[in-house]
């Protein structure tokens, strides 16, 4: 055995950097310091370091790779260990884009700790720091009588684990599940797939849904209803009484899970939703089944996302404001739809020189011209421009493309949409797809309805009514006038729904 020690640096500026470090001993199996923080989720295995470290190593060949982020380039080395003198290793970490520089800071939005959890403390400090993330938000959660490790946290900026350029704050995921028998073939609702759900008494679905609430001062009661809590409680308060409540605080609200839950075209279409995330687990199918529907029905829902349990993917999403980052103006950018979400490549959209969130007006049967831009580390295979919920134009790469952009026109038949779309046949370290998604860029048409929207509006209105039905002879009340709170909210959201279907 040999010591072998490492200090990682940021080239540019000279200062040790926290990362994710992999070492493979000979025999092909992981190896760290004693008392390692490990990465937990799918993918290879990585310690968490905070800049540096030390380890015996076996004689024969040693594989080393650190990750920061995703903005930096992988450091990779094979080391040949046959003598018996100590190993030094100076680690530079250079970047292969700098996206602050343009204004674009990376945020996960949606994490907890599971009770397993035994130094969230420390988890705190690497997550935000090893994956190079500017807003860092945890969330306390309720699923029976489970002691989630970062339930233990008060609401808002936690102090001990932020600095100027990392803003680690404890908001609330607000939810309800109930049972299968609600469960739409038409994936409004579906199976969590959540694979803690097995130790909690099998598969639920996403019943009203979840919802996450950041930048709270104090926490919105109940935290969750329905099973969740016990078999027997209320379906009830509704989840927009807790949106209504989080933004009287100032908060912001951002829709978990793809849009999933019967609520979610309720609180939508009734104003109380200003951001959702999109495949913010995964486990799941990444898809924008509901999140497209919602906007072709007008609604402007910019994209967020996050990882969920664990930092067990490299999930992010980018905000625009100024190359300095303050967390205020990031929070007010992603409600203003400034965002693009990622895994890693950085992709940009503008419509007619509009930029992503903003507001294009044109007449309708007339084209814009639409620019996208791309840069990437893993290589991209296809980059997609969306409008409407329909692909208009599409690029394929055989060989992949690290960086490019293109321009096109695309004819504009009402008010509506456009975003851009990449996706790679590559994997990253958490063994995850290389994916991207703008926010749209609106489309003001004079008020000239399309086909889209009719369709969506009426899609939502038919699913409002199976909620409607099922909240009428199912849905589980303390007294009869709940029943009517929820059945009111419901009804006025189906109105404005069948309003836009005409």
């Amino acid at each position: 055995m040999r010591l072998l020690t490492g200090t990682i640096r940021d080239i540019v500026t000279g200062r040790k950097v926290e990362a994710r470090v992999q070492i493979i001993g000979p025999s092909g199996a992981p190896i760290a310091p004693d008392h390692s923080m490990w990465k937990i989720g799918p993918g290879k295995a990585f310690f968490y370091s905070d800049g540096s470290f030390s380890l015996e190593v076996p004689r024969g060949r040693v594989q080393i790779t650190v990750e920061r982020g995703t903005e930096y380039v992988p450091w990779c080395e094979t080391l040949t260990c046959e003598e018996d003198a100590p190993i030094a290793l100076d680690i530079p970490l250079k970047r292969w884009c700098d996206p602050a520089s343009h204004g674009w800071h990376p945020g996960n939005t949606h994490v907890h700790y599971k009770e397993t959890e035994k130094d969230p403390d420390r988890r705190l400090l690497f997550d935000s720091r090893a994956e190079n993330l500017r807003v860092f938000a945890i969330s306390s959660v309720v699923r029976g009588t489970f002691k989630y490790a970062t339930n233990r946290y008060p609401p808002g900026r936690l102090a001990a684990f932020s600095d100027d350029l990392h803003h680690v704050q404890m908001g609330e995921e607000t939810r309800h599940n109930m049972g299968g028998e609600h469960a739409s073939s038409l994936r409004l609702l579906t199976n969590m797939g959540d694979p803690i759900n097995q130790t909690e008494g099998g598969a639920h679905t996403y019943g009203f849904g979840h919802v996450l609430l950041l930048n709270i001062r104090e926490s919105v009661l109940p935290i969750s209803r329905g099973l969740l809590v016990n078999p027997s409680a209320p379906d009830y308060p509704p989840i927009s009484y807790a949106c209504d409540e989080a933004k009287n605080q100032g908060g912001l609200v951002i829709w978990a899970h793809n849009g999933h839950g019967i609520e979610c075209a309720v609180a939508s279409i009734l104003g109380k939703v200003d951001a959702l995330n999109v495949w913010d687990t995964y486990w799941e199918d990444l898809e924008y089944e509901v999140w497209y529907r919602l906007l072709n029905c007008g609604l402007k829902l910019p994209a967020s996302t996050g990882s969920d349990w664990f930092v067990c993917s490299a999930n992010r999403v980018y905000v625009k404001t100024r190359p300095i980052f303050v967390y205020e103006e990031w929070l007010e950018a992603l409600r203003r739809g400034k965002s693009f979400v990622t895994n890693g490549p950085l992709i940009d959209i503008s419509v007619n020189g509009r930029a992503i969130g903003e507001t294009v007006s044109v007449v309708a049967g007339r084209t814009v011209t639409v620019t996208v831009e791309w840069s990437s580390y893993h290589p991209l295979h296809e980059v997609e421009i969306i409008a409407n919920g329909t692909v208009k134009h599409v690029r394929r790469f055989k060989n992949g493309s690290a960086s490019g952009s293109f321009k096109c026109d695309v004819q504009i038949e009402g008010d509506g949409w456009v975003a851009a779309r990449a996706g790679s046949d590559c994997r990253d370290s958490f063994d995850q797809p290389i994916w991207a998604h703008t926010s749209p860029i609106y489309i003001a048409a004079g008020g000239v309805v399309t086909t889209e929207k009719i369709a969506a509006a009426r899609w939502f209105a038919q699913r409002i009514d199976e909620s409607i039905a099922w909240l009428s002879t199912s849905g589980k009340f303390e007294n009869e006038q709940q029943r009517k709170e929820v059945l009111e909210l419901f009804g006025l959201a189906r109105a404005k729904y069948e309003q836009l279907a005409r």
